[in-house]
Protein backbone atom coordinates (compact mmCIF):
# COMPACT_ATOMS: atom_id res chain seq x y z
CA UNK A 1 0.00 0.00 0.00
CA UNK A 2 0.94 3.76 -1.18
CA UNK A 3 1.92 6.25 1.79
CA UNK A 4 -1.49 8.04 0.40
CA UNK A 5 -3.28 4.91 0.92
CA UNK A 6 -2.11 4.20 4.24
CA UNK A 7 -2.96 8.23 5.62
CA UNK A 8 -6.08 7.36 3.89
CA UNK A 9 -6.90 4.17 5.74
CA UNK A 10 -5.63 5.67 8.89
CA UNK A 11 -8.23 8.55 8.53
CA UNK A 12 -10.91 6.58 7.54
CA UNK A 13 -10.39 4.34 11.12
CA UNK A 14 -10.75 6.55 13.21
CA UNK A 15 -13.97 8.52 11.38
CA UNK A 16 -15.80 5.45 10.24
CA UNK A 17 -14.95 3.24 13.20
CA UNK A 18 -13.48 3.71 16.61
CA UNK A 19 -9.49 3.52 15.99
CA UNK A 20 -7.87 1.03 18.78
CA UNK A 21 -4.24 2.20 18.80
CA UNK A 22 -1.93 0.90 20.73
CA UNK A 23 1.63 2.56 21.03
CA UNK A 24 4.96 1.18 19.97
CA UNK A 25 8.38 2.38 20.98
CA UNK A 26 11.14 -0.45 19.02
CA UNK A 27 10.77 -2.68 16.06
CA UNK A 28 10.11 -5.42 18.01
CA UNK A 29 6.89 -3.99 20.48
CA UNK A 30 5.97 -2.89 16.72
CA UNK A 31 5.70 -6.27 15.24
CA UNK A 32 4.22 -7.92 18.11
CA UNK A 33 1.51 -5.30 17.95
CA UNK A 34 0.79 -5.83 14.70
CA UNK A 35 0.92 -9.73 14.81
CA UNK A 36 -1.80 -8.98 17.57
CA UNK A 37 -4.25 -7.76 14.96
CA UNK A 38 -3.68 -3.82 15.52
CA UNK A 39 -4.72 -2.15 12.14
CA UNK A 40 -2.37 0.97 13.27
CA UNK A 41 0.72 1.21 15.51
CA UNK A 42 1.05 4.93 17.29
CA UNK A 43 4.82 5.68 18.54
CA UNK A 44 4.79 6.64 22.09
CA UNK A 45 8.02 9.62 22.62
CA UNK A 46 8.02 8.27 26.64
CA UNK A 47 8.59 4.81 25.51
CA UNK A 48 11.31 5.77 22.76
CA UNK A 49 12.93 7.91 25.24
CA UNK A 50 13.12 5.31 27.94
CA UNK A 51 14.86 2.69 25.41
CA UNK A 52 17.13 5.87 24.30
CA UNK A 53 18.57 6.26 28.19
CA UNK A 54 16.44 9.54 28.63
CA UNK A 55 13.08 10.80 30.25
CA UNK A 56 10.53 11.71 28.85
CA UNK A 57 9.07 15.03 28.78
CA UNK A 58 10.87 16.52 25.53
CA UNK A 59 14.32 15.66 25.87
CA UNK A 60 14.54 13.48 22.94
CA UNK A 61 15.92 14.54 20.00
CA UNK A 62 14.83 14.76 16.65
CA UNK A 63 17.42 12.12 14.91
CA UNK A 64 16.56 9.59 17.37
CA UNK A 65 12.58 10.02 17.50
CA UNK A 66 13.22 9.47 13.71
CA UNK A 67 15.29 6.64 13.80
CA UNK A 68 13.05 5.02 16.28
CA UNK A 69 9.72 5.93 13.24
CA UNK A 70 12.30 4.26 10.70
CA UNK A 71 12.94 1.05 12.67
CA UNK A 72 8.88 0.47 13.58
CA UNK A 73 7.46 1.47 9.79
CA UNK A 74 10.33 -1.30 8.59
CA UNK A 75 8.87 -3.66 10.06
CA UNK A 76 4.79 -3.75 9.82
CA UNK A 77 2.94 -2.93 7.31
CA UNK A 78 -0.18 -1.07 9.31
CA UNK A 79 -0.51 2.77 9.17
CA UNK A 80 2.36 3.80 11.64
CA UNK A 81 1.48 7.44 13.50
CA UNK A 82 4.51 9.03 14.92
CA UNK A 83 4.69 10.97 18.07
CA UNK A 84 6.66 13.88 17.65
CA UNK A 85 5.94 15.92 20.94
CA UNK A 86 6.27 19.33 19.97
CA UNK A 87 7.99 18.96 16.85
CA UNK A 88 11.85 19.52 18.27
CA UNK A 89 13.59 22.37 17.17
CA UNK A 90 12.73 22.37 13.40
CA UNK A 91 9.01 21.62 12.90
CA UNK A 92 8.94 21.46 8.89
CA UNK A 93 12.67 19.47 8.90
CA UNK A 94 10.52 17.06 11.79
CA UNK A 95 7.28 16.43 9.03
CA UNK A 96 9.41 16.02 6.32
CA UNK A 97 11.68 13.54 7.78
CA UNK A 98 8.81 11.47 9.89
CA UNK A 99 7.53 11.23 6.15
CA UNK A 100 10.38 10.03 4.93
CA UNK A 101 10.74 7.41 7.86
CA UNK A 102 7.26 5.69 6.36
CA UNK A 103 5.08 7.67 8.93
CA UNK A 104 2.03 8.75 7.53
CA UNK A 105 0.37 10.52 10.56
CA UNK A 106 1.60 12.93 13.21
CA UNK A 107 1.29 13.88 17.08
CA UNK A 108 1.60 17.14 17.80
CA UNK A 109 1.73 18.75 21.00
CA UNK A 110 0.96 22.46 21.72
CA UNK A 111 2.85 22.53 25.16
CA UNK A 112 6.19 24.39 24.71
CA UNK A 113 8.04 21.86 27.25
CA UNK A 114 6.51 19.45 29.98
CA UNK A 115 4.25 21.21 32.59
CA UNK A 116 3.93 23.69 29.80
CA UNK A 117 3.59 26.57 28.99
CA UNK A 118 1.32 25.94 26.08
CA UNK A 119 1.83 28.09 22.97
CA UNK A 120 -0.92 30.52 22.49
CA UNK A 121 -3.75 29.27 20.56
CA UNK A 122 -3.44 31.27 17.14
CA UNK A 123 0.46 30.62 17.33
CA UNK A 124 -0.04 26.77 17.28
CA UNK A 125 -2.49 26.78 14.97
CA UNK A 126 0.44 28.72 12.70
CA UNK A 127 1.91 25.53 13.76
CA UNK A 128 -0.61 23.19 12.59
CA UNK A 129 -0.57 25.13 9.33
CA UNK A 130 3.33 24.39 9.05
CA UNK A 131 3.28 21.07 9.71
CA UNK A 132 0.54 20.56 6.64
CA UNK A 133 2.65 22.51 4.15
CA UNK A 134 5.66 20.52 4.88
CA UNK A 135 3.74 17.77 4.81
CA UNK A 136 2.36 19.04 1.45
CA UNK A 137 5.88 19.74 0.33
CA UNK A 138 7.06 16.56 1.37
CA UNK A 139 4.30 14.61 -1.30
CA UNK A 140 1.80 13.53 1.78
CA UNK A 141 -0.96 16.15 1.55
CA UNK A 142 -3.24 13.63 3.49
CA UNK A 143 -0.79 13.19 6.80
CA UNK A 144 -3.02 12.70 9.22
CA UNK A 145 -2.41 15.34 11.92
CA UNK A 146 -3.50 14.63 15.40
CA UNK A 147 -3.54 17.73 17.46
CA UNK A 148 -2.37 17.39 21.11
CA UNK A 149 -3.59 19.84 23.52
CA UNK A 150 -2.40 19.56 27.53
CA UNK A 151 -4.95 21.85 28.73
CA UNK A 152 -5.90 19.09 30.76
CA UNK A 153 -2.88 17.14 31.52
CA UNK A 154 -0.91 20.38 33.34
CA UNK A 155 -3.84 21.62 34.43
CA UNK A 156 -3.67 24.72 32.39
CA UNK A 157 -7.59 25.24 31.97
CA UNK A 158 -10.46 24.05 31.63
CA UNK A 159 -12.61 22.38 29.04
CA UNK A 160 -13.97 25.63 27.63
CA UNK A 161 -10.48 26.48 26.55
CA UNK A 162 -10.07 22.51 25.16
CA UNK A 163 -13.01 23.32 22.98
CA UNK A 164 -11.77 26.69 21.89
CA UNK A 165 -8.72 25.16 20.66
CA UNK A 166 -10.56 22.40 19.50
CA UNK A 167 -12.22 24.74 16.78
CA UNK A 168 -8.97 26.37 16.14
CA UNK A 169 -6.88 23.24 15.72
CA UNK A 170 -9.69 22.28 13.09
CA UNK A 171 -9.73 24.88 11.56
CA UNK A 172 -6.04 25.65 10.99
CA UNK A 173 -6.33 21.81 9.03
CA UNK A 174 -6.09 18.95 11.72
CA UNK A 175 -7.78 16.00 11.50
CA UNK A 176 -8.24 14.95 15.08
CA UNK A 177 -7.97 16.63 18.19
CA UNK A 178 -6.14 14.27 21.09
CA UNK A 179 -6.85 15.69 25.15
CA UNK A 180 -4.21 13.73 27.21
CA UNK A 181 -5.83 13.44 30.83
CA UNK A 182 -9.19 13.88 29.85
CA UNK A 183 -11.49 10.42 31.27
CA UNK A 184 -14.23 12.40 32.59
CA UNK A 185 -17.01 10.59 30.41
CA UNK A 186 -19.33 13.62 30.81
CA UNK A 187 -16.78 15.79 30.00
CA UNK A 188 -15.67 13.56 26.72
CA UNK A 189 -19.23 13.60 26.08
CA UNK A 190 -19.50 17.67 26.19
CA UNK A 191 -16.06 17.72 23.98
CA UNK A 192 -17.42 15.28 21.02
CA UNK A 193 -20.44 17.13 20.05
CA UNK A 194 -18.74 20.50 20.28
CA UNK A 195 -15.80 19.11 17.80
CA UNK A 196 -15.81 19.21 14.30
CA UNK A 197 -12.51 16.42 14.41
CA UNK A 198 -12.49 12.99 16.02
CA UNK A 199 -11.79 12.72 19.61
CA UNK A 200 -8.78 11.30 21.08
CA UNK A 201 -8.75 9.70 24.31
CA UNK A 202 -5.66 7.90 26.30
CA UNK A 203 -6.94 4.98 28.54
CA UNK A 204 -5.61 4.38 31.50
CA UNK A 205 -5.61 1.59 34.06
CA UNK A 206 -8.80 2.51 36.31
CA UNK A 207 -10.34 4.59 33.52
CA UNK A 208 -13.58 4.21 31.89
CA UNK A 209 -13.11 0.96 28.96
CA UNK A 210 -13.21 1.57 25.40
CA UNK A 211 -17.57 0.82 25.22
CA UNK A 212 -17.78 3.67 27.97
CA UNK A 213 -15.30 5.74 26.19
CA UNK A 214 -16.77 4.60 22.42
CA UNK A 215 -20.91 5.58 24.51
CA UNK A 216 -19.41 9.33 25.14
CA UNK A 217 -18.37 9.90 21.26
CA UNK A 218 -14.67 8.89 21.15
CA UNK A 219 -13.20 7.68 18.20
CA UNK A 220 -9.88 7.18 19.00
CA UNK A 221 -8.42 5.37 21.54
CA UNK A 222 -4.64 5.32 22.26
CA UNK A 223 -2.93 4.20 25.37
CA UNK A 224 0.19 6.46 25.78
CA UNK A 225 3.23 4.67 27.46
CA UNK A 226 1.53 1.99 28.99
CA UNK A 227 2.37 -0.86 26.93
CA UNK A 228 6.23 0.05 27.66
CA UNK A 229 5.44 0.59 31.19
CA UNK A 230 3.44 -2.87 31.32
CA UNK A 231 6.74 -4.09 29.52
CA UNK A 232 9.44 -2.57 31.89
CA UNK A 233 6.94 -4.00 35.06
CA UNK A 234 7.47 -7.51 33.77
CA UNK A 235 11.24 -6.76 34.07
CA UNK A 236 11.31 -5.86 37.54
CA UNK A 237 8.83 -8.15 38.33
CA UNK A 238 10.73 -11.28 36.95
CA UNK A 239 13.93 -9.91 38.88
CA UNK A 240 12.45 -9.72 42.00
CA UNK A 241 11.24 -12.72 42.03
CA UNK A 242 14.16 -14.12 40.37
CA UNK A 243 16.64 -12.46 43.59
CA UNK A 244 13.61 -13.27 45.91
CA UNK A 245 12.23 -16.40 46.12
CA UNK A 246 14.38 -18.05 43.18
CA UNK A 247 11.59 -18.83 40.83
CA UNK A 248 9.87 -17.65 37.46
CA UNK A 249 6.48 -18.09 37.46
CA UNK A 250 6.57 -14.02 36.37
CA UNK A 251 7.49 -15.65 33.04
CA UNK A 252 4.80 -17.66 32.87
CA UNK A 253 2.76 -17.00 29.54
CA UNK A 254 5.55 -15.02 27.97
CA UNK A 255 5.56 -15.46 24.24
CA UNK A 256 7.50 -18.50 22.61
CA UNK A 257 11.13 -17.85 21.38
CA UNK A 258 10.53 -18.66 18.31
CA UNK A 259 7.22 -17.14 17.84
CA UNK A 260 8.60 -13.76 18.40
CA UNK A 261 11.71 -14.30 16.72
CA UNK A 262 9.83 -15.18 13.90
CA UNK A 263 8.18 -11.66 13.65
CA UNK A 264 10.80 -10.22 13.00
CA UNK A 265 13.12 -10.83 9.45
CA UNK A 266 16.44 -12.76 9.49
Amino acid sequence: MTAAGKADLLRSLQTDSVLLLPNAWDAASAAVIAAAGAPAIATTSAGVSWSRGRQDGHGLGRADAIDAVARIAAVVDVPVTADVEGGYDDLTATVTDVIAAGAVGVNLEDSRAAGGPLYPVEEQAARIRQARTAATRAGLPGLVLNARTDVILFGLGDLDEVIARTLAYAEAGADSIFVPGLLDLTALRTLSDASPLPVNAMAMPGGPDVAALTAAGVRRISLGSAVAQAAYTTARQVTLELLGKGTLTSLDGTLDYGELNGFLAP
